[in-house]
């Protein structure tokens, strides 16, 4: 036993001659992985897998081309295959050729660069119309109510009491009033009552009676020669057309040789002062303006006295707009007549009242207060180019029997004429002639 550890002890420490060991098994040499190859580019064959065989026993180790730690996969030699040679390629089919593409015209240029736009060709201006044509043409609203009426009641009917109502309906609807209205239907129905009757006949009956109730107002304004200046007061509601009667009234004196002075009294709107300013260098006539929130009537006096000095030939004095139901507004009316009485007696000598047609009744009120606060002496009917109610005037001249001296149907300088009862009759009956 003691043997034993003795040669134990030589083994690991050395020493003395011992019992040889047993000799240990050699260790398998470390295998070491072979280069991998890179093939060259160029067409490669499929590889084909390499069979390795195991070592044998007593043999040495091949050099196994192994994974050391994952098994990776065993790369095989590749085998180089001859490139062969490329077959003939067969030339290429034509393309067909591109469409031309059409021609473009390149765009205008806009804005600055623009080329002048061709000039349009001048048309023929039309012809002027006589003044029995503009003022049909004015009433063609009104004549075509009464016109139309007229062929719907009398259309293959008889002449009997319910056509005759329908008719007189018909005409209170055109604002001729009840009076005349009555009177026309009377003169209808005379001789020809339980007959037949067309509307061309009606027509002319109403012209007829039409003619007898304004033939006796249709009168001129007349400028007195002897008085230096004749003072004109144009007055009137909001909107009727005072400024522009005044400017257009201008014109026609001036067109007859006479001096015209502009009194711009309407001192509570502006434009009316610019417009009346305007009117006065479109007719060589002198005006006078106050600033805005003048007292008209102070105005009015130096005006007459400024037109007294220069041996004016006529006053057109303008007014503000003020409804007939304002007493206070009527007041200052009153007041600027009083004035222009302590410096002429006698003016204003001409008083006109200016009238929309479009306000239908309420023109008849307007006459009556008017009349009565400013003595008005004759009429002017503005816009009847702008209403069906052209009939008021003859509602008007029935019950009041004011001269009518101008009637208005446009805005044109040549749009305001002297009345004519015959003109104004037929162009409202719708009679062409």
């Amino acid at each position: 036993m003691a043997e034993e550890k003795k040669g134990l002890f030589r083994r690991f420490f050395g020493g003395g001659a011992s019992k040889p060991a047993e000799p240990e098994p050699t260790p398998e040499p470390a295998i070491v992985p072979e280069p991998a190859w890179t093939p060259e580019p160029e067409a490669i064959a499929p590889p084909e897998p390499v069979a390795i065989e195991p070592p044998a026993a007593d043999a040495e180790p091949p050099k196994a081309v192994e994974a050391v730690e994952a098994a990776a996969p065993v790369e095989a030699t590749a085998v180089e295959a001859e490139p062969e040679a490329p077959a003939a390629a067969e030339p290429p089919e034509p393309e067909p050729a591109a469409p031309v593409p059409a021609a473009v015209a390149a765009p205008r240029p806009t804005g600055f660069f623009a080329a002048p736009a061709a000039p349009a060709p001048a048309q023929e201006p039309a012809p002027k119309q006589n003044w029995f044509q503009r003022l049909k043409a004015g009433l063609s609203r009104s004549s075509s109510a009464i016109s139309d009426g007229i062929v719907s009641v009398f259309t293959k009917r008889k002449l009997d009491a319910d056509t005759l109502e329908e008719f007189e309906d018909v005409l209170i609807q055109a604002d001729l009033g009840l009076t005349t209205s009555a009177a026309i239907v009377e003169a209808l129905k005379k001789g020809r009552f339980g007959k037949e009757i067309d509307g061309d006949e009606v027509k002319a009956i109403l012209a007829e009676e039409v003619t007898k109730v304004l033939a006796p107002v249709a009168k001129p304004l007349t400028i007195d020669p002897t008085r230096k200046p004749h003072v004109v007061l144009v007055v009137g509601v909001n909107g009727t057309g005072k400024t522009t009667t005044i400017g257009k009234l201008a014109a026609k004196l001036r067109a007859e040789g006479r001096s015209v002075m502009l009194a711009a009294g309407d001192t509570f709107r502006a434009a009316a002062v610019e417009q009346l300013k305007i009117w006065g260098q479109r007719t060589g006539s002198a005006v006078v303006a106050r600033s805005i929130g003048a007292d008209a009537a102070g105005l009015a006096f130096d005006a007459l006295r400024d037109a007294q000095a220069n041996g004016t030939d006529v006053l057109l004095i303008d007014t503000a707009g003020r409804l007939q139901n304002r007493t206070e507004l009527m007041a200052e009316l009153e007041k600027v007549i009083r004035v222009i009485k302590k410096q002429d007696p006698t003016a204003p000598h001409s008083v006109l009242l200016t009238l929309d047609a479009t306000t239908g009744q309420n023109a008849l009120q307007q006459v009556e207060i008017f009349g009565r606060v400013a003595g008005v002496t004759g009429l002017v009917m503005t816009k009847l180019d702008g209403t069906a109610r052209g009939g008021i005037l003859v509602a008007i001249a029935a019950r009041h029997g004011l001269p009518i001296h101008f009637i208005g149907v446009g805005e044109g300088i040549d749009d305001l004429e002297p009345f004519a009862a015959d003109d104004f009759a037929r162009a409202i009956a719708g009679i062409a002639t």
